[in-house]
C-alpha cells in the first residue's frame, strides 16, 4: 500500500515538473541565449532543469492541482539560471586558466563573459562599461522584462536595492550614450545646449 502512495507522489511530481517545464523551457533559454555563447546554452539550461527538479518543492506559487503561473515562478526560476550559469563560468574559467597555464597562451579579452551582443555596437561599447551588478540589473529589466520585483527575486536582493541600481544604471548609460552621440556629431559635451561663449 506504501508503495503505491509512494509512486502516485511521485506521478504528481513528475507531472508538476513537466507543467513547470513547459512554462519556463522557452523563457530561460532565451534568457541564456543572450548571456552565455550558444554552445553552452543548452548544458546549462539543463542543469538548471536539475536544479529546478530537485528543489521543486521551493518554487514559489506552484503546487499541484492548479495551473502554473509565469509570473508567479519565472522571477526564481531566473534565479536557478543565473546561479548555473555563474557556476558554468567558474567552471570555465577554471578549465581556461588550467589551459592557459598549460600552453602559455592568454586568452583574448571577451566583451563581456558570455555576452550576447545587441547588434547596436554602441550601445554594446556602453554595456561593456556598466559593472556586472548593474548590467545584469539593466539586462533584466529590458531584455527579460521583469519588474524590480522579480528583477529582485532573481537576483536574490531586495527590490529598493534593484531600484536604486536600475535608476541608476539608466542613467549611466544614457550619460555614455548622449556623450558618445554628441562626440559622434563633433560636439564636445555640454556644447549646443544654449550656452552661449563669447
Amino acid at each position: 500500500m506504501e508503495f503505491l502512495l509512494e509512486r502516485g507522489r511521485s506521478r504528481d511530481r513528475e507531472a508538476l515538473f513537466e507543467a513547470l517545464v513547459g512554462v519556463v523551457a522557452v523563457p530561460l533559454h532565451r534568457y541564456l541565449s543572450r548571456r552565455t555563447d550558444p554552445g553552452s546554452v543548452d548544458d546549462v539550461l539543463a542543469e538548471t532543469m536539475v536544479v529546478l527538479w530537485r528543489r521543486l518543492e521551493d518554487v514559489p506559487e506552484l503546487g499541484a492541482g492548479r495551473p502554473v503561473d509565469p509570473a508567479g515562478v519565472l522571477p526564481w526560476c531566473y534565479g536557478v539560471a543565473r546561479g548555473c550559469l555563474a557556476n558554468a563560468r567558474r567552471a570555465e574559467g577554471r578549465r581556461q586558466r588550467l589551459v592557459d597555464r598549460l600552453t602559455r597562451v592568454a586568452r583574448p579579452a571577451a566583451s563581456w563573459p558570455g555576452a550576447a551582443e545587441s547588434g547596436d555596437g554602441e550601445l554594446d561599447h556602453a554595456l561593456r562599461k556598466l559593472s556586472p551588478l548593474d548590467r545584469e540589473v539593466l539586462l533584466l529589466w529590458a531584455w527579460e522584462e521583469l519588474a524590480p520585483r522579480e528583477i529582485a527575486e532573481a537576483m536574490g536582493t531586495t527590490p529598493n536595492a534593484v531600484s536604486i541600481r536600475l535608476h541608476r544604471a539608466k542613467k549611466k548609460l544614457a550619460a555614455m550614450l548622449e556623450r558618445k552621440n554628441a562626440e559622434m556629431a563633433g560636439q564636445m559635451p555640454g556644447e549646443g545646449h544654449g550656452r552661449s561663449d563669447r
